[in-house]
């Protein structure tokens, strides 16, 4: 950064030019009284980005520093829109009372945020998650590991091609990304092209991706020797990712992550595969008019009570299972909620109003909790109990074991109870450590509690000694507690009075015994609130170290919570539970479009049917414009998805055959951004089905040809349609030729 010389700068200046040097890469806000300053170039970057006006420091006749601000009380605002725009943000705070300071207020970096490390509940989606991720590469295999810095999940996967991780990067859609300096370049633009805003990239050097290096701090952070156990031991590219995700945080956040516990390896062939573009087209996360929830599968069934209730549904949504045993143990527990109509709302009704525990526990690990973050866990153990009892009768295994792990944690709830106040304060300050807790604090509040009851008594004393019945005692930070005395009586003041400060109609006096008892309430006043700060910083240490307890609690209330709300949701709209079964069969009775009926009147829906069977698997759908051909084909799709996560679906009955993955191609668009013309968008994706699905691939293809002449399209498509009945990798009708297309 360009600046004056040295010897020119104020001390201040010279302060935020020292502390700016260890952070060149980042905005620094430098507090200042009651606002964040930036200056030179971060000044001019923060009023491009926020609109902001952009002044100047003048320097007794030398050029004038650009300088721009905002006050403490909006920060938040305004930190956040510099992390959306992809800033690396460090915060600088007085770390001490100007009042008191000698000479220049000391400050300190305090907070380091980027976009994806933000763990502040305040400032983050309570129903969406915010990853940080990290890809390794070597040639055209990669491996990616992800981390939610607010919950503590903590995953890795490998796999080989641009195009898988497109996929895999668009269903996570992460905030920020690591990549190494060099190297990966082709495969890293090839999977961030389906992204409109790609992820923040980072770059660290290529050694910060060291598999070797990346076990030994792996294993320091988890608390092991090695990670054998977390079935890590052969995924070298997947661990020198996570590995690289720790070495950023460790590096460039100084944070410590006493929350994280363990580290879960995944496989892409474990769950039903969803590549970028059927999650856009199929519209499972968001509406891809608006970019929002509103109108998309994910907004339709999340009736959940809970912000962790609400990240756990998305991540079933996010990796639909393809296990049979799997679906079924899930489809069990929501088939109890669902028949146990009483039960579930009583659960439903408990969960109102319960803090997210899963981002708490992550603010506790990470030492950064407030007094009232703490109060909200201690409110969210006292509910425990109840919880328990309702689920303490006969479940289905999987319920079962969900409830065990809602393990008593009353030891932590009457260790927040002894030591905090019913209603603490939003800050560090005094009153928020409860009395009895601790004798070194409760001695300390009784001597600022009886100094200042002399400091009452003194006046009437003194008034009666002195005759003087307008005498006040008096405090002010200047001088502290004086006597004020009104001109007309000052004949009838004491020799012992010492005179202090001479006003228009007063005059003010101290004594000795005054200042004596002075010196011992400001003493003891400061005295509490430090010793109030360790108190609780302990107990937030304290409860850091229970955070893989409270993490399986949290977890434990989400996967319920989300239960009640697939159970509650078909019950509401009368959605039954599917068969699955390990064929290639799907049928649907009286199926609907659980998004689009929501959208209608009562009734105004026509319920289909649909059956595919294994001599009969390919459907040809055909009709007027409006007559609802693309609802049925997204219908079935979002049918066969909703089984797969283990929920009921919109129909009277449904058989669905486990399905390894579902490929979308709908619609006429272009993608002039990547030099791709409607054509040429319609043959990708086209192209992309062809070569990847197999016999137990879902296809949906809504206008084929589209983007090219009438014959042209309808060659196309007719060809599309013969080669997915029956190529020789596929091969989905078993007696082709001699049967036709159903």
């Amino acid at each position: 950064m360009s600046g004056p010389p040295q010897d020119k700068l104020t001390p201040m200046l010279r302060q935020y030019l020292d502390l700016k040097a260890r952070y060149a890469d980042a905005l620094l806000l430098f507090q200042m009284g009651d606002f964040f300053e930036l200056f030179f170039e971060d000044a001019e970057e923060a009023a491009r980005t926020l609109n902001i006006a952009l002044t100047s420091r003048s320097r007794a006749g030398e050029e004038r520093i650009p300088m721009a601000g905002f006050p403490l009380h909006a920060a938040e605002a305004y930190i956040h829109r510099l992390l959306e725009a992809g800033f690396k943000v460090v915060i600088c705070e007085q770390v001490e009372d100007p009042a008191t300071a000698r000479g220049l207020v000391r400050r300190e970096v305090t907070r380091i945020l980027t976009r994806g490390t933000l763990a502040d509940p305040t400032a983050l989606d309570a129903r969406s998650e915010n990853y940080l991720a990290a890809v390794a590469w070597a040639k055209d295999r990669w491996g990616l590991a992800y981390l939610s810095l607010s919950t503590g999940e903590f995953r890795l996967t490998q796999g080989q091609g641009g195009d898988s991780l497109a996929d895999e990067l668009w269903r996570l859609k992460p905030a920020e990304l690591v990549v190494p300096e060099h190297g990966g370049r082709e495969l890293l633009a090839q999977a961030l092209l389906p992204f409109p805003q790609p992820p923040v990239q980072r770059l660290l050097p290529d050694f910060a991706f060291d598999w070797r290096s990346a076990r030994r701090d792996l294993a320091q952070a988890l608390g092991t020797l090695f990670l054998e156990g977390f079935g890590v031991a052969d995924d070298h590219l997947g661990v020198a990712a996570a590995g690289a995700v720790l070495r950023y945080l460790k590096d460039s956040h100084n944070v410590q992550l006493t929350h994280l516990d363990r580290l879960v390896p995944y496989s892409r062939e474990d769950y039903l595969g969803l590549d970028e573009a059927t999650l856009r087209h199929l519209e499972i996360f968001e509406n891809w008019r608006t970019g929002g929830r509103s109108g998309s599968l994910l907004e339709a069934l999340d009736l959940t009570l809970t912000p962790m209730g609400a990240r756990q549904l998305a991540r079933w949504l996010r990796f639909p299972l393809k296990n049979l045993a799997e679906i079924e143990a899930r489809l069990d527990a929501v088939q109890f909620f669902r028949d146990h109509s009483l039960l579930r709302q009583r659960w439903r009704q408990a969960l109102k109003g319960l803090g997210d525990l899963e981002r708490l526990t992550a603010r506790l690990g990470l030492g950064q909790a407030t007094p009232r973050e703490v109060a909200a866990v201690r409110q969210i153990l006292g509910r425990l109990p109840g919880l328990r009892e309702m689920l303490s009768g006969p479940l289905p295994s999987l319920l079962a074991r969900t409830a065990a792990e809602m393990e008593d944690l009353s030891d932590l709830y009457d260790l927040i109870n002894r030591a905090l106040v019913d209603d603490p304060p939003a800050t560090l300050s005094a009153g928020l450590i409860r009395e009895g807790y601790d004798p070194e604090l409760d001695e300390l509040i009784a001597v600022a509690r009886d100094g200042k009851s002399y400091i009452a008594r003194l006046e009437e004393e003194e008034r009666r000694r002195t005759g003087i019945a307008s005498l006040k005692v008096r405090y002010n930070k200047v001088f502290g507690y004086y006597i004020e005395v009104s001109k007309p009586n000052l004949h009838l003041v004491p020799d012992d009075y010492i005179r202090k400060q001479t006003l228009v109609n007063a005059e003010r006096f101290i004594t000795a015994d005054l200042k004596e008892y002075e010196a011992r309430v400001l003493g003891a006043e400061e005295a509490r609130l430090k010793r109030e700060t360790e108190l609780f910083q302990d107990l937030r240490r304290r409860l850091g170290e229970q955070a893989p307890r409270l993490k399986r609690v949290a977890l434990a209330l989400a996967k319920l919570d989300a239960w009640a709300t697939l159970a509650e949701v078909a019950a509401l709209y009368q959605y039954c539970r599917p068969q699955l079964v390990e064929g290639v069969r799907l049928s649907i009775i009286q199926g609907r479009h659980p998004v689009l009926e929501r959208t209608l009147p009562p009734g105004a829906f026509v319920p289909n049917d649909v059956h595919l069977e294994e001599t009969s698997q390919v459907l040809i759908v055909t009709g007027p414009n409006m007559s609802g051909k693309s609802t049925i084909l997204r219908q079935v799709a979002l049918i066969v998805l909703l089984a797969h996560i283990g929920s009921f679906v919109p129909a009277s009955e449904a058989v669905v055959g486990l399905t390894d993955r579902i490929f979308t191609r709908v619609g006429a668009v272009d993608d002039i951004g990547r030099g791709q013309s409607t054509f040429l968008v319609e043959m990708h994706e086209t192209a992309r089905i062809l070569h990847q699905a197999t016999p137990r691939s879902l296809v949906i293809l809504d206008e084929i040809g589209r983007g090219t002449s009438t014959f042209d399209g309808l060659s196309l498509a007719w060809a599309v349609a013969e080669h997915l009945h029956a190529p020789p990798t596929i091969r989905s009708s078993p007696n082709w030729p001699g049967s036709s297309p159903g």
